[in-house]
């Protein structure tokens, strides 16, 4: 009987400790109710724009988590689209404070990575994240308001042109694009060699066979067809393309190109030859010019003629004013056009 007496105090006894150890953890993550966001308020937004990057885009606060005993908490404010539930949340900025203002350049990164349109106003959910301690734990989530974004964005709608020309491959096809956001009419300068098609991009912004594609309605007459089963096609040479996927049609443009002034050795009458070189796709020439004006055009004549930048956009202007070298000399000419509706060129004296 004392040994049954002895066992059953030993159990209490070992009940008890644990029962207090088990007080003391919980206690010491003791779970309080969610905290709430004071501002902004549901509906409220902004429109975001490319000309102020540096300005607020997004102003928040919110209550103190309590823990239950004092301990520094971690606040991540996480975006989503709204609709999607924050599967796949964005973790917008990471604060010990109980406020936070975002630039509207990072806000704006944040729409398009959640799935926003640019320049159309959609819902972003948000929410704060708490944690405790390094590993980060104990999260603990905040109500979600959903914030009114119209984001922007400074990259021009892109169709890939996968053929013959590089293997029929969507991901590392060249491109063209389009003039502006929300504009279909799409351009790009692009060795071609036979068959090949257009391939839009999917959600994400990949170029994949499975995407929506257009091909030749089959009249090889410069009219488009989505998916369609012919080919557009060329013979080996340097285009200038034009699709548009809304009239659905296509050109095609041979071009060679040269440079053309008073700084070049044949005047204003007569271009002085470049080279395409395929390994950088860029046509190029080392060419003596005076001090003088001279601009760039394709197949000796003014049709297709690249000038200056007036608008300032990084890319040369079709009929734009005269370029210039300040002094004469022996020069490697380079233009390039490889980056769509970003034409370029350089004049290094040698």
């Amino acid at each position: 009987m004392k040994n049954i007496f002895r066992n059953i105090l030993a159990v209490a006894l070992i009940s008890g400790f644990a029962s207090c150890t088990d007080e003391q953890d919980l206690k010491f993550l003791d779970n309080a109710a969610e905290f709430k966001i004071l501002s902004p308020v549901s509906g409220e937004g902004v429109v975001l724009s490319p000309e102020t990057p540096t300005n607020p885009g997004l102003s928040m606060t919110w209550e103190d988590m309590d823990y239950g005993t004092p301990t520094q908490v971690t606040y991540t404010v996480q975006v989503d689209k709204s609709g999607d539930n924050f599967d796949t949340p964005f973790d917008l900025v990471s604060t010990n404070n109980t406020y936070v203002t975002v630039t509207s350049d990072a806000l704006n990164g944040a729409t398009l990575a959640v799935g926003l349109t640019p320049f159309t106003q959609g819902g972003l959910e948000i929410r704060v994240k708490s944690t405790v301690g390094q590993p980060a734990s104990e999260e603990k989530f905040s109500d979600v308001i959903t914030y009114l974004v119209t984001p922007y964005s400074s990259e021009l709608p892109k169709l890939a042109v996968p053929g013959n020309h590089q293997g029929w491959n969507p991901p590392t096809a060249p491109r063209i694009a389009s003039s502006a956001f929300g504009q279909t009419d799409y351009e790009g300068y692009i060795w071609l060699d036979g068959g090949f098609k257009f391939v839009g991009p999917d959600p994400s912004g990949n170029f994949n066979w499975g995407n929506t594609d257009w091909g030749d309605d089959g009249s090889f007459s410069g009219v488009l067809v989505e998916s369609g089963e012919s080919d557009c096609t060329a013979t080996a040479g340097y285009y200038r393309v034009r699709a548009n996927t809304t009239t659905l049609l296509y050109t095609v443009e041979p071009t060679t190109w040269g440079i053309v002034g008073a700084a070049t050795p044949g005047g204003w009458d007569n271009s002085t030859a470049l080279t395409y070189n395929a390994s950088t796709q860029k046509w190029e020439g080392v060419v003596t010019l005076s001090a003088g004006e001279f601009k760039f055009r394709a197949n000796n004549a003014w049709t297709i003629n690249f000038g200056g930048d007036p608008d300032g956009d990084g890319s040369m202007n079709y009929d734009g004013p005269n370029l210039s070298v300040d002094a004469g000399g022996t020069y490697n000419v380079v233009l390039d056009l490889s980056n769509p509706r970003q034409y370029t060129y350089s004049v290094t004296l040698q």
